[in-house]
């Protein structure tokens, strides 16, 4: 999946698992509408982590393939696919270019909150012609669009930057993010569709607890970055957060946004 080494989410699956928010059930309901998924077919989801997606279409397909390069991800929705008794999930160990390319036919194909880590061009190679006609892709991330992050937000990326330096770390490397939008990645494919769609806002609640665990869950918040250090970077955490929302609730107006390319 990554173009900054396989160890990217190193150490962070059972705090993805948990403090990720969930996709929301109209992001559901929208790729099932416009895709007029029936149960029948097959669905790949590419770079996908916990499964958290993957496994909210169980009932829309006839298999599904998981495919990520962490294996610490892949047990954990191994583990999660048992618990809930989905028996249609198969969880692959690999970069996305590669397993899709060994793939034979699918009917959709998602990445959510992961493109930005892969070769994107690569993955579109191996995808595009495993897809059936009628089939596609689904690109979905959070919209951050023209947001100013709130007065909680700054304090967290204040803080973050004490410890962990100013440049965003990821993998081997720090973070570049992609310089041409996806859509037009996309339209460099002979989709006869390819259309952008946000979704309502939500509010998502966040805690303490689950701001430090949503940190802990990313690439360049692990808790191996902090070291000695990581009992002093919690403790002023939590502090900090304390004296903005004394209450411990901090209020986030989420909203989503797909890619739907239609083949």
């Amino acid at each position: 999946m990554s173009l900054y080494g396989d160890d990217l989410f190193k150490g962070t699956a059972s705090y993805y698992a948990q403090y990720r928010p969930a996709y929301p059930s109209s992001l559901i309901r929208f790729i099932v509408d416009f895709f007029r998924l029936d149960g029948q077919g097959r669905m790949v989801d590419l770079g996908c982590g916990t499964g958290q997606l993957a496994m909210r279409f169980s009932d829309w397909f006839e298999e599904i393939i998981g495919v990520d390069p962490e294996e610490e991800m892949l047990m954990l929705a191994r583990r999660l696919s048992d618990i809930n008794r989905l028996t249609n999930m198969n969880w692959i160990h690999g970069r996305a270019e590669e397993k899709a390319a060994e793939q034979s036919s699918f009917r959709l194909v998602t990445i959510a909150k992961a493109f930005h880590w892969m070769d994107r061009e690569a993955v579109l190679n191996a995808v595009y012609p495993r897809l059936e006609e009628g089939g596609g892709i689904v690109i979905t991330d959070n919209d951050q669009q023209d947001k100013e992050p709130l007065v909680w937000q700054q304090r967290v990326d204040e803080i973050m930057k004490a410890y962990l330096g100013p440049q965003r770390r990821a993998g081997q490397g720090t973070y570049t993010p992609p310089k041409e939008k996806y859509e037009d990645t996309i339209s460099k494919f002979p989709f006869r569709s390819v259309k952008k769609h946000t979704l309502p806002e939500y509010t998502h609640n966040w805690t303490i607890e689950s701001i430090l665990g949503n940190i802990y869950s990313t690439s360049y918040g692990a808790r191996h970055f902090f070291g000695e250090r990581i009992e002093q970077f919690e403790a002023e955490m939590r502090s900090a957060l304390h004296e903005i929302h004394p209450e411990g609730i901090f209020a986030e107006q989420i909203s989503v946004q797909t890619i739907v390319a239609l083949k």
